[in-house]
C-alpha cells in the first residue's frame, strides 16, 4: 500500500539526480516470462499490488513487540489491482479477499515440481505453487483484466515508509481491540507510525466480518496515506521525498519493466493527485464460506456484479459505474448486516408471519437462512433477538433493525443470530455499518474514509 503512495504521489519537481542510484535498490522478479494467451490490454495502467510477509527481515524485538511470532508463510497476505486512468486523473483500487475461491491455470509448482492442469485453491496459495508468475496468470484468468506492472511489497517496507512519514493518522468511532495482533486504539484520531499501522492493517479478529474488515481497513489506511502525502507537502522535499522512495524501493520487489524512468513519468502526470481523485471497492461476494474439498471455506464472487466490476476498469470508467451505490439508510449499526447470519422463527400463531420478517431483514441485507420456522413456544408478545455473547455487537445491530425488539443472551447459541418474532412486529428499520465500503463491491472515494469526513 505504501509502494502505491509512493507511486501515485511522485512530485513532478522530482527528477533522475534524486532518484540516482535508488533504482538499483529494487529487487527485480521475471514476473511475465513466457505468459501466452493474456487478456486484451485495457485503457491506462493496471498494477498488481501484493503485500508479502517478510517478518523474517523484522528485529526479534519488533515481532514480539508486534505480535509478529511464528514462521514467516511465504505467502499473500494483501493483494489489490490498482488502475491508473490513462488521463492520469483517477486510480481505482480493487481489493482482491485472500480467501477468494479461485482455479490456477496449468503450471508447475515450484515447491515440489509437480505439474499441475489448474486445480481449484484460495487466491493467496498461487504465489505459494507458482510465485508472481502464477498470480498474476490466476487473476488474469478470474478478472480478464491484463497486469501491466507488478510490485511486491512486505511488513518492512510498509512499517519504515510509514515511519519516514512520520505517522499516518485515521480515526475510529468504536474500539478496535485484536487480542491476535496487539492492536488496541479507544475510539477517536489516531496518529500510528510504522509497527502500530501493521498492526491495524493486519487485524482480522475486530469482528466476524475477518478478512472484509480488514480489506476496508486497509483501504482507509491508504486514503490516509496519500491524505498525509500530499497535504504535508513531504513529497514535495526532494530530500524527503528520497527518504520514503528508499525506505519502499529497499524492500520491495518488482517486473523488470517498472522502474525509475516509469516512476518519474507517472509522478508528473500526476502531480495533482488527491484523495478525492482516488476510489476504492472490493471484488462483489457471491457466496460466503463457499466450502470447497481440500480447500476449505473460500469466498465466491459474485459472477455478474465481478463482471461489472472489471468490465469497468478495461474500460478505463470510474468503479461507480459499475453500479449504483448502495442506498443510504437511517440507522448506523456498528456492524454491517450483510456480515450477519439470522435464523427467523415465527413466535405468534399468525401464518406467515416467519416469511414475512424474514423477507424483510434480507432485504436490508440480513443474511437470512432463507428458511422461517415456527417457534416450540408460540404466543410470544415481544420480538426477540436471542444470540451468542460473542456475537454482542452483531446482536445490537440486529436489534437496531427491530425496534422494540428484546435482547436475550443464550451462552454457547453460536455465530447464527436467532429472531423469534412476536405479535408486536410491525416492520424492520433500514440499517447501515458504521463505516462505509465495509459490504463487498461498495465503491467509495478516498476523500469519503480519511479523518474528518462523514
Amino acid at each position: 500500500m505504501t509502494a502505491l503512495s509512493v507511486v501515485v504521489l511522485a512530485s513532478a519537481g522530482i527528477g533522475h539526480a534524486v532518484l540516482s542510484g535508488l533504482d538499483a535498490d529494487i529487487t527485480r522478479v521475471d514476473a511475465f516470462k513466457d505468459m501466452k494467451n493474456r487478456p486484451r490490454a485495457g485503457h491506462g495502467m493496471n498494477v498488481l499490488l501484493v503485500g508479502t510477509d517478510g517478518r523474517d527481515r523484522i528485529s526479534g524485538a519488533e515481532r514480539r513487540r508486534f505480535r509478529l511470532g511464528g514462521a514467516p508463510c511465504h505467502c499473500t497476505d494483501t493483494m489489490m489491482i490498482v488502475h491508473i486512468s490513462a488521463d492520469r486523473e483517477r486510480a481505482s483500487v480493487v481489493s482482491l479477499p485472500r480467501d477468494s475461491y479461485a482455479v490456477t491455470p496449468a503450471h508447475t509448482d515450484r515447491t515440489t515440481g509437480k505439474p499441475h492442469h489448474g486445480h481449484p485453491l484460495k487466491l493467496n496459495a498461487a504465489y505459494a505453487e507458482g510465485g508472481p508468475q502464477l498470480t498474476i496468470r490466476t487473476v488474469e484468468s478470474m478478472t480478464q483484466v491484463k497486469i501491466d506492472h507488478y510490485l511486491e511489497v512486505d511488513f518492512t517496507s510498509f512499517m519504515r515508509t510509514v515511519d519516514v512519514l512520520g505517522g499516518v493518522e485515521i480515526c475510529t468511532s468504536r474500539p478496535l481491540k485484536d487480542s491476535y495482533t496487539g492492536l488496541d486504539l479507544p475510539p477517536g484520531t489516531h496518529r500510528l507510525m510504522g509497527g502500530q499501522a501493521l498492526q491495524y492493517v493486519r487485524s482480522r479478529h475486530l469482528d466476524g466480518a475477518s478478512d472484509l474488515s480488514r480489506m476496508r481497513r486497509q483501504q482507509r489506511f491508504m486514503a490516509a496515506t496519500i491524505d498525509r502525502a500530499t497535504s504535508s507537502g513531504i513529497l514535495l522535499n526532494p530530500m524527503k521525498f528520497r527518504d520514503v522512495t528508499r525506505a519502499v524501493l529497499g524492500s520491495v520487489r518488482a517486473d523488470k519493466g517498472f522502474g525509475t524512468d516509469e516512476l518519474l513519468a507517472l509522478g508528473r502526470a500526476m502531480r495533482n493527485f488527491s484523495p478525492s481523485s482516488s476510489e476504492f471497492t472490493t471484488v462483489p461476494i457471491g457466496t460466503m464460506g463457499y466450502a470447497v474439498k481440500g480447500v476449505g471455506s473460500t469466498l465466491k464472487w459474485d459472477p455478474a456484479a465481478a463482471r461489472r466490476l472489471f468490465t469497468a476498469l478495461r474500460e478505463d470508467k470510474p468503479l461507480a459505474a459499475a453500479g449504483p451505490r448502495r442506498p443510504a439508510p437511517a440507522v448506523r449499526v456498528p456492524v454491517d448486516p450483510r456480515e450477519i447470519r439470522v435464523q427467523v422463527e415465527n413466535g405468534t400463531r399468525t401464518p406467515g408471519l416467519g416469511r414475512r420478517v424474514d423477507k424483510a431483514l434480507a432485504a436490508t441485507g440480513f443474511r437470512t437462512t432463507g428458511t422461517p420456522v415456527n417457534a416450540a413456544a408460540p404466543a410470544v408478545e415481544r420480538t426477540v433477538v436471542a444470540y451468542d455473547p460473542r456475537w454482542d455487537r452483531s446482536a445490537k445491530s440486529l436489534a437496531a433493525a427491530l425496534p422494540g425488539s428484546e435482547l436475550r443472551a443464550v451462552a454457547g447459541q453460536g455465530a447464527t443470530l436467532k429472531v423469534i418474532a412476536g405479535a408486536d412486529f410491525r416492520q424492520v428499520r433500514p440499517v447501515r455499518p458504521e463505516e462505509p465500503a465495509q459490504q463487498p463491491g461498495a465503491v467509495v472515494r478516498g476523500d469519503e474514509v480519511v479523518c474528518g469526513k462523514p
